[in-house]
């Protein structure tokens, strides 16, 4: 039994209640990537640099802010494409949200 596990929980999306989502579109989201007990940093750094384009520096200094605060916003946009930056980030297995700016 040493050697069970506790599953974590994943994080969800965080969206304030007292916006009107109809008011204003076009606000702004981001996508959020959370530590992970799981994937490796190179790997975090690795995904960042594919999904998005970030040059390596860009992309470990990201990963560096998911290490080090726990989060880091990787991406913003409309919310089409946020949902979409978001689905992406957990096909390739890291924790991700959406929130609004």
């Amino acid at each position: 039994m040493g050697g069970m596990t506790v599953p974590l929980p994943t994080p969800t999306e965080q969206v304030d209640p007292a916006v009107d989502e109809d008011v204003s579109p076009d606000t702004p989201w981001q996508a959020i990537v959370w530590n992970d007990p799981v994937n490796l940093m190179s790997y975090v750094t690795y995904v960042l640099q594919k999904l998005f384009g970030y040059p390596e520096p860009k992309a470990n200094q990201l990963m560096l802010d998911v290490h080090h605060k726990g989060r880091a916003a990787v991406s913003s946009g409309d919310k089409d494409t946020i949902e979409a930056d978001v689905a992406k980030l957990h096909a390739a297995g890291l924790w991700a949200t959406m929130q609004r700016t």
